[in-house]
């Protein structure tokens, strides 16, 4: 089975981490995590552009389908068997809505979170 392409912030020390537990999380192999900031990462991935990338983090299904946002999350935890059963609660009417706000005000203040200092080199964070 193709992976499916998680394209985080690599210039956000916050992204970053989250990009990695999200790797961690998610059934062994079945991301591939992508830093869209790296110079060609985009190339593969035609109709994303950088200023989609920079509101929320993508998920890009083999079929070519994309989810943004804390449905992206949700999707890429559904590769672990016993988190896909939890993930159905992200689309209860309410929870969603409240999942999407919640998500999109963290987006925005993202590069004035907390992140460890070690884990960006060059400005650039590395999964």
């Amino acid at each position: 089975m193709q992976p499916l392409a998680v394209l985080y912030d690599g210039h956000c020390r916050f992204c970053c981490g989250g990009a990695r537990r999200l790797a961690r999380w998610a059934r062994p192999g079945s991301l591939r995590m992508v830093d869209f900031q790296a110079p060609g990462a985009l190339d593969d991935f035609p109709g994303i552009d950088h200023a989609n990338c920079m509101r929320h983090m993508i998920l890009i299904a083999p079929d070519g389908r994309t989810y943004t946002g804390a449905e992206a999350i949700v999707r890429a935890l559904a590769t672990r068997g016993g988190l896909a059963k939890v993930g159905f609660l992200y689309y209860v009417p309410g929870i969603r809505q409240l999942s999407d706000l919640l998500y999109a005000g963290v987006a925005r203040i993202r590069y004035r979170l907390p992140g460890k200092a070690n884990e960006c080199s060059s400005g650039t964070c590395r999964l």
